[in-house]
């Protein structure tokens, strides 16, 4: 497979390579999304072990190296399907994530994802209003590691990952440490709330988000628990006379996150529009570059378009197959064949739309920071209204009709998901490639390798977290302990918008004050930016809004670390932080999958336990908080000690 006329670059050991590295990232991902609504990208991590690898096996180029980096990006995008699938089993259309229906339409939307940003690579990549700033960053590792040997990035990515391991498994195997800590203040009727998490992944998280993000995601959280909440407490009557703690997390839950779900949407809104003009500019450059010319250059060269179209047809036949097969479960022929065609409709149109804004978005700002939320919720929002209207024709009618619509949508929009995920990727990995020199087809064709890699290990990975932990509001059988389920936010608001709009249930008072909060902040971030005084990004306030108190306090510490560490390097960024800050979230998210294979064996929530359910209290979150506390410790000190050596 390899061409010995020019450096190695495809091989079959790279494939294989790329792959394994695919399965253990994409399983990580999928439970820290579950967890906290977050994912991390992986491409950074991926490009430091494969060069270890590739230098024990001998032979290897940063041709071959940049191709399993970009097979392995697969991981920390793929696994964003996180946020629709498991809606469908809090909805109960599911009671477990069936292997073919979940693994064959999540490759094939992120094989759309990646065909839909192919026509626009020669444009955007060349575009200087575009950084790509992962992208150049994972170049830049890619040339340290073929110049020179990086083993103080991959010992700080063991180590970061060793002790994370080490901590969840403390706190959540053997629950002698505690997850985290909450004092609330009672004033009246209103409760004020601080919490903490001692998660070393959010800690990483935090660290890679940046201190704008960190900052802007704490100020929605105290914004919620010291102003919105008490507020509310005074104004909605608590007829069952509930304490002001228990009632204050009833408000939150039943209305202060629609705030968070309006703010998130008016600011996806923006962005899409902030960037619509050079969006269109950029696809009207490329028509008339492309109008009868052929690209000879290998470092020009995408997947042919006869490859495109077969592709294409036969990804477009199995995402219409199967949404067929899904319908036809529920409803008769002619309402599944119109599902099916409006489902395919959406894949294509919104789906489009959603890769394009995905793809600009990560050019400015990075994949990671790229508010990808926020354009999801644009899109269940129209698929919503789209079959709203068929409903409305007289399709899908009754209970059992409107049942269906809402699995429906969250089904579709699983595509889009994996087609915006990838597509938010794929751009920075082509940004990569063309730094240093590599073969656009072929990292096309490895991206598509990829996406059904991914696929496979998704839905074990689905069922065994399910099983074992359950969702908030979905429990697989009696008698688990609902305390240690997973968040799962985002598929939480997905079904909380699809079937609101359904049912003519959603909070609209409260969906219009967070998009007047929205456009209050898109205004201050503006002015920030324009007198170059920093950022209040609205979508990371909207996600502070909206998920848990204890995950923003948290992903904020991280962000102060990091920029506290920068300040005391003279500015400079530190790339065992980066490292250090993977390893993190890689160890605890991988104990938390091994801890999860164990309890599903078992039968049992905690069968490593070491303290009865009575004794896990105010003692084991103290230790907590002092084992989280030395973690922090370590972090800074190790950092110091490296960038002052």
């Amino acid at each position: 497979m390899a061409n010995h006329s020019q450096p190695s670059e495809l091989t079959w050991r790279g494939i294989v390579i790329g792959a394994l590295i695919t399965i253990v990232f994409t399983a990580s991902n999928v439970y820290l999304g579950l967890r906290v609504g977050l994912t991390v990208a992986t491409s950074i991590p991926a490009a430091v072990i494969s060069m270890a690898v590739l230098r024990l096996l001998g032979g290897g180029t940063i041709l071959e190296n940049n191709l399993v980096q970009t097979q392995a990006s697969a991981a920390g995008t793929l696994s964003c399907v996180f946020a629709s699938l498991p809606a469908l089993i809090m909805a109960g259309v599911w009671q477990h994530f069936p292997f073919m229906l979940t693994a064959l339409l999540t490759a094939a939307g992120g094989m759309t994802g990646v065909l839909f940003t192919i026509p626009l690579r020669r444009v955007m990549l060349v575009d200087p209003v575009l950084p790509f700033p992962e992208g150049v960053a994972a170049a830049e590792i890619l040339r340290a590691g073929a110049a020179r040997e990086d083993r103080g990035g991959i010992r700080a990515l063991m180590h970061g990952s060793v002790l994370a391991a080490i901590l969840t498994f403390a706190t959540a195997g053997l629950r002698v440490l505690g997850d985290g800590m909450t004092a609330t203040a009672v004033w009246g009727v209103s409760a004020f709330r601080l919490s903490l998490g001692f998660s070393p992944a959010l800690l990483g998280a935090g660290y890679l988000v940046g201190l704008e993000g960190g900052i802007a995601m704490l100020m929605g959280a105290m914004l919620t628990w010291d102003i919105i909440v008490p507020v509310m407490a005074h104004v909605q009557p608590n007829p069952a006379g509930l304490p002001a703690s228990t009632f204050a997390t009833g408000l939150w839950k039943d209305k202060a996150r629609f705030i968070g779900v309006g703010l998130i949407g008016i600011a996806a809104i923006w962005t899409v529009l902030r960037m619509g003009r050079p969006l269109l500019a950029s696809v009207r450059a490329l028509l008339e570059r492309t109008q009868g010319a052929s690209c000879a250059s290998r470092t020009e060269t995408d997947l042919s378009p006869h490859t495109m179209r077969t592709v294409a047809g036969i990804v477009l036949m199995v995402i219409g197959g199967l949404f067929f097969i899904f319908a036809r479960t529920y409803v008769a022929t002619l309402p599944a064949l119109a599902a099916t065609l409006a489902g395919l409709a959406c894949c294509v149109g919104v789906g489009l739309f959603v890769a394009a804004a995905c793809g600009y978005m990560a050019g400015l700002v990075g994949s990671s920071s790229s508010p990808i939320s926020g354009v999801i919720i644009l899109a269940a929002m129209c698929l919503s209204c789209v079959f709203v209207l068929l409903r409305a024709l007289g399709l899908f009618a009754g209970m059992e009709g409107q049942h269906f619509a809402i699995g429906f949508c969250l089904y579709a929009l699983t595509a889009i998901t994996a087609s915006a995920a990838i597509a938010n990727d794929n751009l920075q990995d082509l940004k990569t490639g063309r730094m240093v020199g590599a073969t656009p087809w072929k990292q096309e064709a490895v991206l598509l390798v990829g996406c059904i890699t991914g696929a496979i290990i998704i839905p074990p990975v689905l069922n065994v977290l399910y099983q074992t932990y359950g969702f908030v509001g979905a429990m697989p059988r009696a008698g688990m302990d609902a305390g240690h389920a997973l968040a799962a936010p985002q598929p939480a608001l997905l079904l909380l918008i699809t079937s609101g709009i359904f049912l003519h249930q959603l909070d609209w008072n409260m969906l219009l004050l967070g998009v007047g909060t929205g456009c209050v902040l898109i205004g201050i971030d503006a002015a920030l930016r324009r007198k170059g005084r920093g950022a209040l990004p609205p979508l990371a306030v909207g996600v502070g809004i909206y998920l848990p108190m204890s995950v923003s306090v948290t992903l904020a510490i991280g962000a102060i670390l990091g920029h506290v560490i920068t300040r005391l390097n003279a500015g400079a960024g530190s790339h065992q932080g980066t490292m250090i800050a993977s390893g993190l979230i890689v160890g605890e998210s991988l104990t938390g999958v091994v801890l999860a294979s164990l309890s599903a064996l078992s039968g049992r929530d905690s069968p490593l336990s070491l303290l009865p359910p009575g004794l896990y209290t105010t003692v084991t979150s103290l230790t907590g908080l002092g084992a989280f506390c030395g973690l922090c410790a370590w972090f800074c000190m190790r950092q110091l000690r490296q960038d002052h050596r």
